[in-house]
């Protein structure tokens, strides 16, 4: 049978039943739970972690660190094992589920390396969040929701001490950014689609969490205002330091035509006053229009690591 059928005997115990799952269709309870409040106080503390900040700074390297870009470096090589097919549609290229069915093989092994010996036993629940962080294998796409399970993988590690408090700059600017890269040559290369994109009204067609991180890392900057992200001089000049720049250039590279009808909301988000607005307001679009949107959070899984039971505190 395919791993689709039957899920293995670990995965399962640590999985909730479906039927669970699908009651998030009660957003509420998504919102009160564990697993929310985990989430997002993650991406929250990686925001103040990353603020005013360039990617080029010095900051700690840990061990883990290491370990987590050696095994994204190790997914990227297997996009150039595995090279796109020839088939008559532009998008979606089938390659992409060869290159994924070896991700779905060694996922549990990938994490294992990752984390010390002593907690072997959570690598099976850690590794599901890594598969769902890189797209659907069946409709070669790629969104916010797969986005989200990367935070929640990265979260995940932070749950079970591999990752620390003194990581926080090295997860947003070596890992997450390295998964960024990895990503956008996911993209390129397989043709994916956008999942559940908003077309032009939405941020951006596959990402959110960088333009998040990316704008705290611009709060306070002596020169560069909102106004200028989209000055092409400055996006060029800047982008090496910035991930809100690297995510622009990525869309102009990506996309023909005046910046202002591809990319309306980052048009409109230009013209905010300040960083720590633009910020404030990123944030408050990403648990409106991602985490609380039911086609992202509907793939969203749990288990003991982020539980979907209300919040204790």
């Amino acid at each position: 049978g395919t791993s689709e059928e039957v899920a293995p005997p670990l995965q399962q115990s640590f999985m909730i039943p479906k039927k669970e799952i699908n009651m998030v269709a009660d957003m509420a309870k998504w919102k009160r739970s564990q697993a929310y409040a985990d989430y997002m106080g993650f991406i929250l503390t990686l925001n103040e972690g990353v603020r005013g900040k360039k990617l080029t700074c010095e900051y700690k390297v840990s061990e883990p660190i290491e370990k987590l870009v050696a095994l994204l470096n190790t997914l990227d090589r297997w996009i150039d094992e595995t090279p796109p097919v020839d088939q008559p549609s532009r998008f979606g290229n089938k390659a992409f589920r060869t290159w994924y069915a070896k991700l779905d093989q060694e996922a549990e092994k990938l994490v294992a390396a990752v984390i010390p010996k002593h907690l072997a036993d959570a690598a099976p629940e850690v590794a599901v969040y890594l598969k769902e962080s890189v797209g659907n294998s069946t409709r070669i796409d790629y969104g916010t929701g797969h986005e989200a399970a990367f935070a929640a993988f990265l979260c995940c590690l932070c749950k079970i001490g591999v990752l620390r408090v003194d990581d926080q700059m090295a997860i947003v600017f070596k890992v997450f950014n390295r998964y960024l890269e990895v990503m956008r040559k996911l993209q390129k290369t397989y043709r994916m689609e956008p999942a559940g994109s908003q077309g032009v009204w939405g941020l951006d067609d596959f990402q959110f969490l960088p333009f998040i991180w990316g704008s705290s890392q611009l709060i306070d900057h002596p020169n560069l205002e909102p106004r200028h992200f989209v000055d092409e001089k400055v996006v060029n000049e800047n982008h090496k330091d910035f991930m809100f720049l690297e995510c622009i250039l990525f869309i102009t590279e990506m996309k023909t035509g005046p910046f202002a009808e591809h990319s309306n909301q980052l048009w409109n988000i230009s013209a905010v006053p300040s960083w720590s607005k633009v910020n404030q307001g990123l944030i408050r679009m990403y648990k409106a229009e991602c985490l609380e949107k039911f086609p992202v959070i509907q793939h969203f899984k749990f288990g003991s690591l982020l539980p979907i039971q209300p919040v204790t505190s």
